[in-house]
This record gives structure tokens, sequence and C-alpha cells, in this order.
């Protein structure tokens, strides 16, 4: 009885937990969730479509899953709990691999490295290196963000909170803030648009992107995993030059 009973369960979960991508090759599109402030990552192009890395490696996921992209842009911030009540499939958003977003997401191998650092105006004589030189200061932020949980790390640090990243810019050149505090890739990519500004710091942490899904959807993680796996050898190297060259 009680190996028929060990049985019964692991046939359950099987069919609990082997049906995502089923599901999602029944309908006909994978759901993917982002924030399209993020360039490279993700942002909305001169011609009003949502385009960048992360978008590019959507892309592939679904072409390789056989079913058509359909991307959901919203707030960083309402990512997960989207993921979580199933509005969403996946989140390919340049999302840091946390272990307190390990506690509620699963998150594939890593596909990109990235840091933190400090962007201040140009034309000011505050040129921050630590995260300890803004203490007294105030720091605009993208909600919800890397560099959100790093700068409220550290009391005397006033953080104010924005939706959007580029929100959060145009605080700091309106001169409410004294510096942004977000993604090294991202914060090149916008300085390098916005004369302005200037990166004042070195990169002030390590860490890695990972893509997001339910801890449930093992077939569909193992899914991405593989398809990371196989982009790394050779197509990967193209979509970082497209996106990351100078």
């Amino acid at each position: 009885m009680k190996k028929l009973l060990v049985v019964l369960v692991l046939l359950v979960s099987i069919v609990i937990f082997s049906g995502t991508i089923d599901e999602i090759k029944s309908r006909g599109y994978l759901l993917v969730g982002l924030s399209a402030d993020f360039p490279p990552f993700e942002f909305v192009d001169e011609s009003g479509n949502i385009a960048g890395f992360d978008v590019d490696l959507a892309k592939e996921i679904a072409r390789r899953l056989g079913v058509e992209l359909k991307i959901v842009d919203m707030t960083f911030d309402g990512l997960i709990p989207s993921l979580l009540t199933k509005k969403i499939d996946v989140i390919i958003s340049g999302m840091t691999i946390t272990e307190e977003r390990k506690k509620v997401v699963a998150f594939s191998d890593p596909y990109f490295d990235a840091g933190q650092v400090i962007v201040v105006r140009k034309d000011s004589d505050f040129r921050p290196k630590t995260y300890e030189d803004l203490v007294g200061k105030t720091v605009a932020v993208q909600i919800g963000t890397t560099g959100d949980i790093e700068v409220s790390k550290y009391e005397g640090i006033k953080v104010v909170r924005f939706d959007k990243f580029t929100d959060a810019f145009l605080e700091l050149k309106r001169g409410r803030a004294d510096a942004v505090v977000l993604d090294s890739a991202t914060a090149r990519a916008f300085v390098a648009k916005n004369p302005d500004l200037v990166i004042s710091s070195g990169v002030l942490s390590s860490e890695q992107y990972g893509i997001a899904v339910r801890k449930e959807d093992t077939d569909l993680l193992e899914f991405i995993n593989s398809v990371l796996r196989e982009l790394k050898k050779s197509p990967y190297d193209v979509l970082i030059e497209k996106w990351f060259s100078e």
C-alpha cells in the first residue's frame, strides 16, 4: 500500500509540474514580462517597438519553443507578482539573481555579468566613488532594483524611488537628487546619450542576471537553460556584439 501511495504521489507531481511547456505550445505564444526602460536590455526604439538584448533572447526562446512571443511591459517591481499570479510565463528583464528573490522564484543559469555604478551631473563637483560617499545625499533609484536594495542598506542616504529609471535620471538632471545608482551597462548607454551626466564610480558590485520562472515550472526552466547553453556556444557572442559594442 505504501508503494502504491508513493507511485500515485509521483504521478500527480508529474502532472502538476511537467505541463507548462505543453500549455504554452497549446496556446501558441510565450508571455514574457519586462520593464522596457532599461537599455540596452529592453527599451522602446525610435519605431515604437520594444527592442534590446533581453528581447532578442526572448525571441530565441520563443522560436525554439515553436510559438510566438508576446511581451508584457510593466514596472519592474510588478514583474515578480505578475509571474506568481500567472499573468506572464517568465521574466527576462535584466533581473539580478539574489537570495531574497530565490525564495519566491526560480532562476535560470546566469546569462549576464553586471554591477552597480553611481551617476552624477557633470557640472557638479560631487564625485562619489563608494556607497559611503552617498551618506547625507539624495539618491534616485528605480524601485525594486539592485541599486535600490544596495543604497537602502545605508543609514543617512535619502532614497527616492521611481517606477522608471528614466524618471530617476530626470530627478538628477533637475537637481533634486545628487546621484543615481543603477546597473553599469544601462548607465553607460544612458550617459552616452546624455553628455551632461557622468559615471563617477567604478563597478561597485558583482552580480548576475537570470531569467525568472515560477518554482513549479521545472520543465520550462530546464528548457530555458538548454537554450542558454546552446546560445553561449556562438549566437550569444553575436548578441553581445550587437548590443554592447562601443
